[in-house]
């Protein structure tokens, strides 16, 4: 029997984490697909790579909350062997669910379903004291704030990104000059979410000043990087930009000459004449005028054009690491519960946390990477184009504001929802450019969805774990 439910816990596992991947992928990469920065193809590729990345590296610091933090494991100690068909149950049940829903495009919480899985089968199997109330208002108050926080920081970062390089008298100049600061706590965010506590699974240790150090150096070296490549970029694109500056201001330049001439003749001239050169005179006036407005406008356009373009390569940068960050955080809600059911079964007791083999953490990365390359499309398409209107700036301030919320929430040991996360950046870039440009619809329906996950998570749960104990027990 060990060996049947060993076998069923790495298939549903893996079934599980196929899912998270399917779904919980818009959060890494919906945004970039959504503002044109990646195709769907590179988008999936990208995110294949970080994402088993952050699973593999720092899969293991959040799976000791999804394993032992939200049940009281001693209640089952009686018979380990209903606690690991509770979990067993919890993979199918929580996997069942989010196939639904990522056949139907709902982009729903994966942590949400485990913990609500987690906790309707401690509720009716144990009872209320099973359950560790006190973890889950911690975990309920951090879906609460995970997206406050991600909707605060993006607000905070397009807000800066408009007034300082889009409400610039010349906005390319600005962006060359900012885009190198960008870099540098992008990469700072990143390496303190990598260093900072350490990387258990290659048995690196950090203290928190070595490894701001290393974050400030790599962040710094990144800085220099992208401003020697923005220098390069510069010396070609500005070349295009200034031949058709050049064109525009030719032709402004012969209709203002003809204007000169024509004020010259009026004054040379009398009765039927003069009035017919007042009236060519008054309309290369008006086309004058016209074409120095259509000039301006279409060097304005060309600027931000170049802005966005530069976005493109900032949003790429911000887009590996929320997968990097996604892997890292909800890789836990599949091989906590895994990990915990090979304890039980090993050694025939409940320990408060188990040993997380490399294998198991490999498992769980490539699980998320099969799900993102089949189904991951279907959920891309709500968060990356139903919400608003994306462009590579506006996705870029969502991403790197979701980003800093995931990782930091990934050292504390913080299963926080990355859906809530993203929706919440994405939510406050909506913002910081008015509420007309959210589709609030679609943001009504999320929130729907995500109210039915927990409960959803709940009865899939409860439901399997009665059918399998009808079968082992």
């Amino acid at each position: 029997m060990d060996t049947t439910l060993l076998v069923l816990s790495l298939v549903f596992g893996f079934y599980m984490t196929w899912n998270i991947g399917a779904n919980d992928v818009a959060n890494a990469m919906g945004t970039s697909v959504g503002s044109k920065a990646l195709t769907l193809k590179k988008a999936v590729i990208l995110a294949a790579i970080l994402e088993f990345a952050g699973a593999f590296l720092v899969g293991s610091e959040v799976s000791e909350t999804i394993q032992s933090g939200i049940l009281d494991l001693s209640a089952f100690a009686f018979n380990p062997t209903i606690l690991a068909l509770g979990m067993i149950s919890a993979l199918l049940g929580t996997g069942i669910w989010l196939q639904i829903a990522s056949y139907f495009g709902w982009p729903v919480s994966t942590t949400h379903s485990i913990v609500g899985a987690l906790f309707g089968f401690g509720l009716v199997i144990a009872g209320p004291a099973t359950i560790y109330w006190s973890k889950i208002y911690y975990i309920a108050l951090s879906w609460i704030l995970s997206p406050l926080i991600g909707a605060t920081i993006s607000y905070l970062v397009f807000s800066i990104i408009q007034r300082r390089i889009f409400y610039s008298a010349t906005p390319v100049r600005a962006i060359r000059k900012l885009a190198p600061i960008f870099v540098f706590f992008a990469f700072l965010i990143f390496g303190l979410g990598l260093f900072a506590g350490g990387i258990k699974t290659l048995h690196l240790n950090f203290k928190f000043l070595p490894a701001l150090g290393l974050s400030i150096i790599l962040g710094v070296l990144a800085a220099l990087f992208s401003g020697l490549f923005l220098k390069v970029r510069a010396r070609v694109s500005t070349v295009d930009e200034v031949e058709k500056q050049q064109v525009d201001y030719q032709l402004l330049r012969g209709l203002n000459k003809s204007i000169k001439h024509l004020r010259r003749a009026k004054t040379m001239t009398i009765g039927e004449l003069q009035s017919d050169v007042s009236s060519m005179l008054k309309k290369l006036s008006l086309a004058a005028h016209d074409a120095k407005k259509k000039m301006n406008l279409q060097v304005t356009s060309i600027q931000h054009s170049e802005v966005e373009r530069i976005f493109v390569f900032l949003q790429i940068i911000s887009a590996c690491f929320v997968a990097f960050a996604h892997g890292a955080n909800d890789v836990a809600n599949a091989i906590g519960p895994m990990a915990a059911i090979i304890s039980i079964l090993k050694h025939k007791t409940i320990a408060v946390t188990a040993q997380m083999p490399l294998w198991l953490l490999a498992l769980g990365g490539a699980g998320i990477v099969v799900g993102l390359m089949t189904w991951g499309w279907r959920v891309i398409e709500t968060v990356g184009r139903k919400i608003t209107d994306l462009t590579p700036s506006r996705g870029f301030a969502a991403e790197i504001s979701a980003a800093a919320t995931i990782l930091l929430a990934s050292k504390l040991g913080l299963p926080i929802s990355t859906t809530h996360t993203l929706i919440g950046a994405v939510l406050g870039v909506g913002l910081a450019r008015g509420i007309s440009a959210l589709n609030i619809g679609v943001l009504k329906d999320i929130a729907a969805a995500w109210v039915v996950t927990i409960p959803a998570g709940a009865i899939f749960t409860i439901f399997t774990y009665f059918i399998l104990k009808s079968i082992f027990i």
